[in-house]
């Protein structure tokens, strides 16, 4: 007999606090592409700490990420899949981290969303062997936060480049 995972509603939202933000402050009941609405909502979460030190920006982002394995893992036991597309804490979290080395700027966000998604979507090596063999809360998280070193890694190359290259610097 097959359990099917409890539906995606907003009661089920504002049934835990941790629901709430596993969920994304509801982003993560779009029924479309509910992992790139989570990251939009880490856009003007960052933007409210970006005003901070770098060092506090990571504490706080260390923080929510650590609250995040809490948020997933209860949520993800409740509605019956550990890793279920509406959990978006992990989108939001990740998507903060990156910003962290983005230049403040509308271009420069839209490229670090764009390669958030596809190295979220995309999951290469070893994101997707980690996403498959670390489960709970953690290995929500964690699956993200790779896709965010990625996306850093590809922001840094092509700034580099363009400081170097194109003399824009």
């Amino acid at each position: 007999m097959t359990i099917l995972p409890k539906p995606l509603t907003h009661q089920f939202l504002l049934k835990h606090p941790a629901h709430f933000f596993a969920l994304g402050f509801g982003s993560g009941l779009a029924p479309k592409a509910p992992g790139t609405f989570g990251t939009l909502v880490g856009l003007p979460l960052y933007w409210a700490i970006s005003t901070f030190s770098i060092s506090v920006q990571l504490t706080i982002i260390t923080l929510l990420f650590l609250v995040g394995i809490y948020f997933c893992k209860i949520t993800g036991e409740n509605i019956g899949v550990a890793d279920h597309g509406g959990i978006v804490w992990d989108e939001i979290v990740a998507m903060m981290l990156v910003l962290i080395f983005t230049p403040f700027f509308w271009a420069w966000w839209l490229i670090a969303f764009l390669l958030f998604r596809l190295f979220d979507i995309w999951k290469p090596f070893p994101i997707r062997q980690c996403d498959a063999k670390i489960k709970g809360g953690f290995g929500v998280m964690f699956d993200d936060l790779l896709a965010a070193i990625y996306a850093i890694i590809c922001l840094e190359g092509f700034k580099w480049w363009l400081l170097h290259y194109m003399n824009l610097g």
